[in-house]
């Protein structure tokens, strides 16, 4: 009876192995199943999550859930014998004791904690004070050699409170050929100002926010920016970072800047011409805050599937796990559940494994699904992976991942963000064109998406990633539908209570999504080729140093 019962089961394995591979590639996407995605996106955006944050209970319950699922899914444990990669981080939580307060020459500036200003310190000190701090503004804050720019050539900041714009020059030009034209690049980015005002020995930073330039509105700096903040552990206790950093909103600016004789709108104009120079303002910050920090782990989690004779090289899949958790209630609701953000892209990556484990073959590489943690808070957790691989870099051929897929329906588009950068383009187009799909470039190219999530922690250290998914054309409803609906979300539940899972959901659009970048997966995972950036990109001098 078992010898029956075992040749029984073996039957549809036997028939997939006589199927051409379209035929079996067919078959295992046809296992990739909206309900399953819902219930993912249920369970994971359940209040018992509690918004899924670092270092609470809701990350224990998340990657219980997680490392359960993949090992049902199939997938062995990819970091030895655990799907676990512990990523030491330290939560520091600010509170503003003093807000900012500008003195003039015939008075004070008052400003308002969250209306005006947002601010926080990575620094591991008890108290943060600025007395006094000359405010410097420093244009777009941007030191890039390749574009001839030095935003603070000549200009003194050490010891001071830099004020720097949102985005780059690029942006609204004119010229497409200008840093990047609309389309950010890193130096766009508010990680980058940061990082770049350290570096010139400034004491504080603050970028002026604008909708557009940030690509969010100052509601999402809200509510991201005044909660405890998390970041990787120092060795330094972050003594090389500024003492405040954060964001001022364009209104007050204006009227920052009005006071000492300069028209904002103008200046933003003029600051593009590469002639310009930033200037003192002749006025002093003042501000106070107290520091509280905790060290503490928190945890990636990854599972793979083994590959045949190029199983020491490597396709990742990541998605990240992590949302807000709780924090400032809004309409009587205080957990950020990250139901979108990024519970769906969550499904949609273990949808993918179960394709893959559904071929009859195992691909020739080996396949990493990684569900990264500290995506929100500055993409710590792929960032820690990226500096402390499991596997070599140079044998990491790609990563596809996946960030905010929306539950509308199916599309006819397939946005690439970063379009340009590499080949997985074209291996996205061909599968796209199958589908009676088309490749789109990210119309919101400004908003910098390509330096927002997990998939750039790949790309810096120089392995070719894509972030594609159907945003913008819907299948039966156009674009204008499509656009109404994406806006709603953004401006009513990203990085909002509101973010959660509704039973109107039409997850269709994900599930074409998995089955066509499976497809992509499975091609990369099988040629001999690695992909290959394209000569414009930035990251491809990094990947040409690793195989000189």
């Amino acid at each position: 009876m078992l010898y029956k019962t075992l040749s029984f089961l073996s039957i549809p394995l036997l028939l997939m192995a006589c199927q051409s591979e379209e035929e079996q590639l067919k078959t295992a996407e046809s296992v990739i199943s909206e309900v399953r995605m819902k219930e993912y996106v249920m369970e994971l955006a359940g209040d018992a999550y509690q918004g899924r944050k670092p270092f609470t209970q809701g990350e224990t319950k998340t990657i219980e859930y997680l490392q359960s699922t993949f090992k049902s899914i199939g997938l062995e444990p990819a970091n030895g014998d655990s799907y676990l990669q512990e990523v030491p981080l330290v939560k520091v939580r600010g509170r503003i004791e003093e807000p900012l307060s500008i003195v003039m020459p015939d008075g004070r500036m008052q400003m308002q904690y969250v209306d005006d200003f947002i601010t926080f310190s990575r620094r591991l000190e008890e108290n943060i004070l600025l007395q006094a701090s000359d405010m410097v503004f420093a244009g777009f804050g941007i030191v890039a050699p390749e574009y001839n720019w030095n935003d603070y050539k000549d200009l003194n900041v050490k010891g001071k409170t830099v004020i720097v714009l949102v985005n780059d020059p690029g942006l609204e030009s004119g010229k497409a050929d200008f840093f990047n034209g609309d389309a950010m690049t890193y130096y766009g980015r508010w990680t980058y100002k940061y990082e770049e005002a350290a570096r010139q020995g400034a004491e504080a930073v603050l970028i002026v926010h604008q909708d557009k330039g940030a690509g969010y509105p100052w509601s999402v700096v809200v509510n991201s920016g005044s909660t405890a903040k998390i970041y990787p552990q120092p060795e330094d206790d972050y003594k090389n970072r500024c003492k405040a950093e954060g964001w001022i909103t364009f209104a007050k600016a204006k009227e920052l800047f009005s006071l000492v004789g300069k028209d904002l709108e103008q200046l933003i104009t003029e600051v593009r011409q590469t002639a310009y120079k930033g200037f003192n303002m002749g006025v002093q910050a003042n501000l106070a805050m107290t520091n509280r920090w905790e060290k503490a782990k928190s945890y990636n989690v990854l599972g793979k599937i083994p590959g045949t004779d190029l199983a020491d090289e490597y396709l990742f899949y990541t998605a990240h796990w992590d949302h807000l958790g709780i924090g400032k209630k809004m309409d009587g609701d205080s957990i950020y559940n990250g139901a979108v953000d990024n519970g769906t892209s969550l499904a949609w990556m273990m949808e993918i494994a179960r394709a893959f484990n559904a071929m009859p073959r195992k691909p020739r590489r080996s396949v990493v699904i990684m569900a990264p943690t500290a995506e929100e808070s500055g993409l710590n957790g792929s960032g820690y992976y990226a500096d402390h691989p499991v596997y070599p870099i140079s044998k990491t051929v790609a990563n596809i991942n996946n960030d905010l897929m929306l539950p509308f329906g199916r599309c006819k588009d397939v946005m690439v963000t970063g379009y340009g950068q590499s080949d997985l383009d074209q291996l996205v187009r061909t599968e796209a064109e199958k589908k009676g799909r088309y490749i789109l470039p990210d119309p919101n190219a400004h908003t910098g998406m390509y330096y927002r999530s997990d998939h750039f922690s790949f790309a810096r250290v120089g392995v070719p990633a894509i972030f594609a998914r159907g945003n913008n054309d819907h299948w039966e409803k156009g674009k204008a539908y499509m656009t109404e609906k994406e806006q709603y979300w953004i401006n009513n539940c990203y990085h909002k209570p509101g973010d959660e899972y509704e039973e109107w959901w039409d997850l269709l659009g994900v599930v074409e999504d998995a089955q066509l970048l499976f497809r992509v997966g499975w091609a990369v995972a099988n040629t001999d080729q690695y992909p290959q950036w394209n000569e414009t990109s930035e990251f491809k001098a990094v990947r040409d140093a690793q195989f000189k």
